[in-house]
């Protein structure tokens, strides 16, 4: 994916520019872990980067465009997410990609599925699934989190916490459904 036709002037633009033409890539690993599909990745990355350009006159430090960037990514995913939760319930398939989350043991320590995965993770909100999908499929830190989406730290904690809860009782309320 690149981006042509790009010219700029001042600092910031430059900034925004060279982040732009250089970070396309890693934009898109980003939302493709975020989405888990590839094509309403690259819709998203381009998407954001219309975004940046137009607000390029908005980045305040110029050494942060890539951050800035990641976080204009973060909201144009967090949109979509929402977007088809409203449309209809999430039907999401197994996709080998970049940043895909493995299998995981689950409580009882048996394996659960990336089947079983994908449809617990449509189970939780957009911020948590956002949060979720940097931490472990990114595997991102808690502070680049925050730095990348604009949150507090303490605030991606909790997140983290509470979608990690929200997996586990969609997990465990499959296997009994399977039980059944």
């Amino acid at each position: 994916m690149t981006l042509v036709g790009i010219e700029a002037t001042g600092s910031a633009e430059d900034a925004v520019r060279r982040m732009l033409l250089g970070g396309v890539a890693g934009a898109y690993r980003l939302a493709a872990c975020i989405l888990r599909d590839p094509t309403a990745a690259e819709d998203a990355v381009q998407e954001a980067a219309l975004r940046a350009w137009s607000r390029r006159r908005e980045l305040r430090d110029p050494e942060r465009a890539e951050a800035w960037f990641a976080r204009i990514v973060v909201n144009v995913c967090r949109g979509e997410i929402e977007r088809q939760s409203h449309r209809h319930a999430v039907q999401l398939t197994p996709w080998r990609g970049p940043g895909e989350l493995e299998p995981a043991v689950a409580a009882d320590d048996s394996w659960v599925s990336r089947e079983e995965v994908a449809m617990a993770l449509a189970r939780l909100t957009a911020d948590e699934q956002v949060v979720v999908a940097m931490r472990y499929g990114r595997d991102l830190t808690v502070p680049q989190i925050a730095e990348r989406t604009g949150l507090r730290e303490g605030t991606v904690k909790s997140r983290l916490h509470n979608a990690q809860r929200h997996l586990r009782a969609a997990l465990e309320a499959e296997r009994r459904a399977e039980v059944r």
